[in-house]
């Protein structure tokens, strides 16, 4: 196991590793269906009110910052479906009970990564309303009126455009920062700080591989949103069960 500050080894892996890693997901998806669809289920209807929240108070353009936002802090709501993935590397099947209160991991360890996370998700919101409040003088209290103004007017094109390039590169670092650290912090006796170093590391290492994987969970993530968060129910546990399969590949095993 990783111990003090001795940073595991990081694998080189080939560009088609993402997909393998989908195809492993979505095979262990059906060994555990039962607790993944109900862990879905419960991601799906706890997103769906959010949603809702947001419609219902006029606030119509902060749905692409919640939708944003779901992105950076999911793999911290994935831990259930992690221990579930480690469980069926070993041979055994996790129960919900075991998924929803994961007891192997440092509580400390991850309140450090999901404050971490947060304070990325305030900057990203901070950025967000500022690219709004720049491109228009107007305020969209409904969907139909802000989709319109971000696709039929100048100054929704140039919003548009600006807050994919920011959401991007903000994206790229918090994936970067907790692609791995947080099923590290399930598995192995490592400190936040040490999870998070390999996990930027991994993606220097693989920036092909890895930008592949990224794209992927970002297109999934947002085909579920695009389904009325119903699409959330498989794609979110799919991806949860395909990502410890990630960092079981990138991460080196103590015994290797």
């Amino acid at each position: 196991m990783a111990t003090g500050h001795k940073l595991p080894d990081v694998n080189e892996i080939s560009f088609s590793a993402p997909l393998g890693w989908l195809a492993g997901g979505l095979s262990d998806f059906q060994k555990v269906m039962g607790p993944a669809l109900v862990y879905g289920i419960g991601l799906a209807a706890i997103s769906a009110i959010f949603a809702l929240g947001i419609l219902f108070s006029g606030q119509a353009s902060w749905l692409m910052v919640f939708a944003g936002g779901f992105i950076f802090i999911a793999p911290m709501i994935a831990m259930g479906l992690y221990e579930a993935g480690r469980q069926l590397e070993q041979g055994k099947t996790a129960s919900l009970n075991e998924m929803l209160f994961v007891k192997t991991a440092s509580a400390r360890n991850l309140a450090y990564l999901g404050l971490a996370l947060l304070v990325v998700y305030f900057f990203w919101t901070r950025m967000a309303q500022l690219i709004y409040a720049l491109s228009t003088f107007t305020l969209h209290e409904t969907v139909p009126e802000f989709l319109t103004f971000m696709v039929a007017t100048p100054e929704g094109h140039a919003m548009a455009m600006t807050g994919t390039v920011v959401g991007a590169l903000v994206g790229v670092i918090a994936f970067s920062l907790v692609v791995v650290s947080a099923p590290m912090l399930l598995d192995q006796k490592s400190d936040v700080f040490i999870a998070t170093v390999t996990s930027v590391r991994t993606v220097a290492k693989n920036p092909a591989p890895m930008l592949l994987w990224a794209a992927i969970i970002a297109a999934l993530t947002a085909l579920g949103i695009a389904t009325a968060f119903l699409g959330l129910i498989i794609v979110f546990p799919v991806i949860g069960l395909a990502s410890w399969r990630a960092y079981r590949e990138l991460v080196a095993s103590p015994s290797d």
